[in-house]
């Protein structure tokens, strides 16, 4: 298992505003076009605080699949435009990594996961009440708008408690 060079940070909440899609594993090519269709329209977003920093937010609400917000960080100005839905996140506690372009998603996952596993402070968040199916249940990624989509570079932010 190759060493993560990550590290543990507290990050304010913030507001942001893109477009949800919601599916089977299986259907995960919606999803694809779903985040280039919001790239195509962040110049809706006329309040965006970093229009060259795509956000994905993945919760793991079904057994078969996911929620997934493709958006923007906006300030509280920004209007809701047309098709497209509001998300609020809360200050939390992260573990964040940057996945480097060459290398798989699913081994830098992987690493992560393990990390959670032999670290003894931590654990993944969750809300109370709410069934999760994935072992990283929240999964929060940053994509930078000039970014290879076949071997993409991003950083990953893996939302954390206290054990």
């Amino acid at each position: 298992m190759e060493k993560l060079d990550y590290k543990v940070t507290d990050l304010p909440g913030y507001r942001a505003i893109g477009l949800k899609w919601e599916g089977a594993y299986s259907e995960v090519a919606g999803l694809k076009e779903m985040i280039q269709k919001m790239s195509n329209r962040v110049s809706e977003l006329e309040h965006a605080v970093n229009p060259q920093e795509q956000l994905g937010l993945s919760y793991h609400l079904r057994p078969d699949g996911f929620l997934h917000y493709s958006v923007y960080e906006v300030s509280p100005e920004q209007e809701i435009p047309a098709g497209m839905e509001e998300i609020n996140v809360s200050p939390m506690t992260y573990f964040c990594v940057h996945h480097p372009k060459g290398k798989d998603i699913g081994h830098t996952y992987t690493a992560i996961y393990h990390w959670m596993k032999e670290n003894g402070e931590y654990t993944p968040f969750t809300e109370a009440g709410t069934k999760y199916y994935d072992d990283l249940p929240i999964k929060h990624e940053r994509y930078p708008y000039k970014r290879d989509l076949k071997d993409p570079h991003f950083d990953i932010l893996i939302p954390l408690t206290k054990k």
